[in-house]
């Protein structure tokens, strides 16, 4: 297995199976036989063997020239192959398709809206992908052919890289599911808002981040369904079209996390926004029973001559009992009115 270097490295500077992550010749009965950098770079051009596949990293430099001087490819399908920000797409030129992807990033340490792109290019007699982080899909069919029970055919072996890519998006959206399911099952007494919302904001930005490659893939489908090149057959396009409503399921799937976590989210600030009304309103009764109390006892604590009480040793009894019939008259009052 060849390590991604952390800066761009020359062909010629290479170790010795540079770019190449993997290579094979599938057989045509589900196996293949592993080849290396040497090798694929001798037989890029002769298919008479069965299909090549070659995985690349291409953080290499001069991968370009040699896509355009070994496959036949023109510069800007070579510099599209090797670009680091594209969104998902499908075109053909002649018999080629040539198809970007995104991919569900599982490595160590990543975000699931963090998806990692993989371009490839097919004839229908050698395919090639590339890509530039670890992606998990394109190592499953591998070890599939290696297994014996992988594709036969140049068409199977995209069909299955589409499968396998679109497949795996579900174990993050489902993931999603959960979290807003679990959320919504917390007793209100339990819940911790602030933790809530912020887990919700989170899901919500995955979500909108998901949906800004799965849409365009699902549209990339479609063209392939519509235009497709001759090596795919009609079994294939049958797979890529189950693929395709997948995919579109994996979208709605999406808008119903999305709207369930507005639906939640919603609930808390609605929640929130009780209590605290609750809690003004709890404080403005009191405010409003003691605010006449207040005046009473402001007044009579005025320091002028002429205070009614001043040398009676009751007036200070007098004028709490006088208070304490005020409240009780209040809270009558408050209730005759369902203010409390």
């Amino acid at each position: 297995m060849t390590s991604q270097p952390d800066s761009p490295v020359s062909l010629q500077d290479a170790p010795p199976d540079g770019p190449l992550l993997f290579g094979c010749v599938l057989d045509g009965q589900g196996g293949a036989t592993a080849i290396d950098w040497a090798s694929a770079r001798k037989t890029a051009g002769d298919t008479s063997d069965g299909t090549l596949w070659l995985h690349l990293d291409r953080v290499y430099k001069g991968l370009d020239d040699w896509l355009v001087e070994s496959l036949g490819l023109n510069a800007a399908t070579a510099d599209l192959l090797l670009s680091n920000e594209t969104r998902p797409r499908a075109f053909c030129e002649g018999d080629s398709l040539i198809t970007v992807l995104r991919g569900i990033n599982f490595n160590p340490g990543a975000e699931p809206e963090d998806m990692i792109a993989m371009q490839i290019w097919c004839d229908g007699n050698r395919l090639i992908t590339l890509r530039r982080r670890r992606l998990q899909t394109p190592r499953d069919v591998h070890a599939e052919l290696l297994a014996g029970t992988g594709p036969a055919t140049a068409g199977d072996l995209f069909t299955a890289l589409l499968e396998q890519m679109v497949a795996k998006m579900s174990r993050a959206i489902v993931d999603m599911n959960d979290h807003i399911d679990a959320m919504e099952e917390i007793e209100e007494d339990d819940r911790d808002h602030e933790v809530m919302l912020t887990k919700i904001a989170d899901i919500r930005r995955n979500c909108l981040a998901l949906k800004r490659y799965m849409s365009p893939q699902h549209e990339a489908l479609v063209l392939i369904q519509k235009n497709p090149p001759a090596w795919l057959s009609d079994e294939n396009l049958a797979d890529i079209r189950e693929t395709g409503e997948r995919l579109h399921r994996y979208l709605e799937d999406l808008d119903v996390s999305k709207e369930s976590a507005i639906v939640l989210q919603d609930d808390l600030n609605n929640r929130t926004a009780a209590r605290m009304n609750q809690t003004m309103y709890m404080l403005s009764i009191v405010a409003a029973i003691f605010l006449p109390l207040s005046f009473l006892t402001g007044l009579l604590g005025i320091n002028v001559g002429g205070m009614p009480g001043v040398e009676s040793h009751y007036a200070f009894w007098i004028t709490v009992g006088l208070l304490a019939a005020l409240m009780g008259l209040q809270f009558w009052i408050f209730r005759k009115l369902k203010w409390l």
